[in-house]
């Protein structure tokens, strides 16, 4: 007789844990919904506790055990205390997602360079410091763990002229997908299984100025889908990392983005 689990086993994430960094909103919030859902305990990292407060109770309405950290990741100084909390509260950290990122617009001329550094802090610096932190001190002693970093399609492409003028931010996710990469072939070896999501439009805070720039509707239209990201659509992708059904998945970059980049 097969001993082969289900479908519904394969994505259950009873008994499992997350750390959910940019966790207070947008497309980190709609990744918590997703693991707290299939069973995983929240903890949820942002800047503002009032944010996270919102989103802890938006949570706990749905039936899922949550709880917040405030934490400034583009400070090193953040990095431990976080960890520190996140594994108090938890015991362990099976699921990693790094999602805390920044974007400044300016053309590459006149990029500042402090707004080059604070985006490359927070989208990749930051992410090498958590993924480190929790890799010594939960993932490699256990040999289990999924870490999922959030890229984007910036990072698959360069600015069509009329468009964007993000230099910092485009190389910055470049970096997230070879990242990516680079430490699922340095962690496999502990049972460590990495990836990358590369989300399209979706409307969030950060966007929104790109969205009331270009037009949601001309965004919409660029896409082989003929619409921009929702508020489920990162989910499915989220679940296949984090859960054993994606466990002979690593060092992948999956763009969730309508078919944008595919054409």
């Amino acid at each position: 007789m097969s001993t082969a689990r289900t479908v519904q086993e394969l994505f259950s994430l009873k008994g499992k844990t997350a750390l959910i960094t940019g966790g207070s909103r947008g497309l980190g919030l709609q990744m918590a919904e997703a693991l707290g859902e299939q069973g995983a305990r929240i903890v949820l990292s942002s800047r503002k506790q009032s944010d996270l407060d919102e989103a802890v109770a938006h949570l706990q309405s749905r039936g899922i055990d949550a709880s917040a950290i405030a934490a400034d990741l583009s400070k090193e100084s953040a990095v431990t205390p976080l960890v520190d909390e996140a594994l108090k509260r938890l015991g362990h950290i099976d699921i990693l997602i790094n999602n805390a990122g920044a974007t400044w617009g300016a053309p590459a001329e006149d990029h500042p360079l402090d707004a080059w550094d604070k985006v490359m802090n927070l989208n990749i610096r930051s992410i090498f410091m958590l993924s480190q932190a929790v890799g010594k001190r939960s993932m490699i002693p256990r040999r289990s763990g999924r870490i999922i970093n959030v890229a984007s399609i910036a990072g698959l492409s360069g600015n069509a002229p009329g468009t964007m003028q993000t230099i910092a931010y485009n190389t910055s996710k470049a970096a997230v997908i070879n990242f990516t990469r680079t430490l699922a072939g340095e962690w496999g070896v502990h049972g460590i299984n990495v990836n990358a999501i590369a989300p399209g439009f979706f409307p969030s805070k950060m966007t929104k100025g790109i969205l009331e720039h270009l037009g949601e509707e001309k965004l919409a239209k660029e896409s082989p889908l003929q619409r921009i990201g929702d508020d489920e659509d990162l989910k499915g992708i989220t679940l296949l990392f984090a859960s054993d059904a994606g466990k002979h998945i690593t060092g992948q970059t999956l763009a969730v983005d309508g078919g944008v980049s595919a054409v």
